[in-house]
């Protein structure tokens, strides 16, 4: 049996949708997509990430702290982005290094914990044995 990723949902503040839309779709270039109608009793936006993965963001209150929830993006170009969020009035920041993984932290407009990498080499091969 395989497995793979089909989406990823995190939650929005209510009335955040355009907030949301700006920093998804505008800042970091994800394509929306749009969600069943079956399911329009929830608030909820799509975007097509890469292949068949989605990204499902849907609204709700703050319930606490949820400091190590995040989900990662592989991206093409690490500082190319770091800067656009910097420019874009976000504040990425660095945090523990994993070998051949460069990566940063941001939050989105909700506070949800994104992790932004790119996969240079296999951690692995940097492990002490």
């Amino acid at each position: 049996m395989t497995y793979r990723l089909h989406h990823v949902s995190v939650p929005s503040s209510p009335g955040s949708a355009e907030r949301t839309r700006g920093f998804y779709g505008a800042l970091l270039g994800l394509e929306e997509i749009p969600a069943p109608a079956t399911i329009t009793s929830v608030d909820v936006i799509w975007f097509k990430l890469s292949g068949s993965t989605e990204l499902h963001i849907f609204e709700e209150a703050p319930r606490g702290d949820a400091s190590l929830r995040h989900f990662c993006l592989v991206v093409d170009d690490l500082d190319a982005l770091r800067q656009r969020l910097n420019e874009a009035g976000y504040a990425p920041w660095e945090t523990e290094p994993i070998p051949g993984r460069p990566r940063f932290f941001c939050h989105d407009p909700s506070g949800n914990l994104i992790e932004f990498t790119i996969i240079v080499g296999n951690y692995l091969d940097h492990q002490d044995s």
